[in-house]
């Protein structure tokens, strides 16, 4: 937040005490966070500085004057290219960025979520992730206000008891969550299946979903989970699985959905696959850097062109934004991710990915149930002999782990040198793993 708050010129933050005071029960003291320069607004101070008439005039006002006259008097006329919002990068791998969004940015994806979602006036959104992260600001927030759906707002998306009260108090119909939120759910015993009855999609973004969690999902509320992917720089959505669909021209199944990919691209944005260093397009199958473009690529990064210049490439009169991600797309156009460049460790001058080293961990657990709900992440940190080495962050402690995994035919070069063994896995406010926090903790401990 300080960081924010500095790079952003931030002078004034709005608040509510309800709030800060829910921070100091989880531990955060914001009194000496910000410089004493940063004026604090309560809104609960504010609220008796209004008065009983001002809230009905205005409430009359803007319920029975015209349109045009509300919008002049209580708005600025923008270009669409003026900076709408900052949104922070998460600082998984490294310091927040300030990503600009514009108001056509974020138009032009809610309006290209709208069109692959099909959706009707009938449909009622779950707003649970909070608006800083970008899938809680575009999608539950933005695009049910534009479209004039319906939305029910839940203050905490790790409160699985109160997500499903909400959920089947308001008959909602569309929910988004992070893998981590979806993990919470399974352990969750007090949550019903059939409090989930009446939703029709559920789309897990943020992080990569396991295929176990995604079935385990499926066997307890009876509900498929929808793999989507994107990132702030984005708006946030690049493409999204989407159910399955019946042709009744043809009497056939057009294909929505493949599981383990996030998807095909949004309408409106384009993806390509191509080599990280010449920037040649590559063939299908074929892994290689995730680039995107559309009306829907941020403007830049706040005060900072050299970090702009780096992801933003021109290629063929396009704007296209270097993603990070390793992955590769199939003939049908359907996207899947391999790793993140930055999540692999060299070993020996062999490059292993992190995440895949994570799933074949995470499938030995899938064999014990005891198990099935463990949280875990792979770092990597230097090493004297291999360059670098492997460490696994757990939250359980299972009995000769190693031994296991060699027992379970785990690539020798995937055999993480070091099982840490922590109360929680650092996780950011997203629900995002905090890859960043995870490796400080285990270099301090070294």
């Amino acid at each position: 937040m300080q960081s924010s708050v500095e790079q952003a010129g931030i002078k004034t933050i709005y608040t509510a005490k309800k709030f800060v005071t829910k921070l100091k029960s989880k531990g955060i003291d914001i009194d000496n966070t910000f410089e004493k320069s940063i004026n604090l607004v309560y809104l609960e101070d504010l609220k008796p500085q209004i008065s009983k008439m001002d809230f009905i005039l205005t409430y009359a006002f803007v319920r029975f004057a015209p349109t045009s006259l509300v919008l002049s008097s209580y708005s600025t006329k923008n270009s669409l290219e003026t900076t709408a919002a900052i949104l922070f990068s998460s600082g998984s791998e490294g310091a927040p960025k300030g990503v600009m969004l514009s108001h056509k940015n974020l138009l032009a994806n809610v309006k290209q979520i709208s069109e692959m979602l099909n959706m009707n006036e009938d449909e009622v959104f779950l707003g649970s992730l909070p608006i800083f992260h970008a899938f809680g600001l575009t999608v539950t927030t933005f695009l049910p206000i534009i479209e004039g759906i319906k939305v029910i707002f839940h203050p905490d998306p790790t409160d699985a008891l109160g997500i499903g009260k909400a959920v089947a108090k308001n008959n909602v119909t569309f929910m988004v969550a992070t893998a981590t939120f979806i993990r919470l759910y399974l352990k969750n015993k007090k949550l019903e299946p059939i409090m989930f009855e009446s939703l029709k999609l559920i789309f897990s973004g943020g992080e990569k979903l396991n295929a176990h969690i995604a079935e385990e999902f499926k066997q307890k509320f009876g509900k498929d989970v929808l793999e989507g992917y994107g990132a702030t720089e984005c708006s946030p959505l690049i493409s999204a699985n989407v159910p399955n669909a019946l042709d009744t021209s043809y009497w056939n199944t057009q294909i929505g959905t493949k599981v383990g990919s996030i998807g095909m691209p949004l309408p409106g944005c384009a993806v390509k696959i191509i080599d990280p260093i010449s920037h040649e397009e590559l063939a299908p199958n074929e892994d290689g850097l995730i680039i995107a473009s559309g009306p829907n690529v941020m403007k830049g990064y706040l005060n900072n062109p050299e970090k702009t210049k780096e992801v933003l490439v021109e290629l063929h009169d396009k704007i296209w934004y270097k993603t990070g991600d390793k992955g590769h797309m199939d003939q049908d156009g359907f996207i899947t991710i391999v790793d993140r460049y930055s999540r692999f460790a060299k070993l020996g001058g062999e490059m292993v990915s992190l995440t895949a080293v994570e799933n074949k961990v995470y499938e030995y657990l899938e064999t014990k149930e005891d198990y099935a709900n463990t949280k875990l992440v792979c770092v990597n940190v230097p090493d004297e002999k291999k360059g670098e080495k492997i460490v696994l962050v757990i939250d359980h402690d299972i009995e000769n782990l190693r031994q296991e995994l060699i027992a379970f035919e785990i690539n020798p070069l995937w055999l993480p040198s070091v099982i840490k063994v922590v109360e929680q896995v650092p996780i950011l406010g997203t629900g995002k793993i905090d890859f960043k926090g995870a490796k400080d903790l285990v270099l301090k401990s070294l």
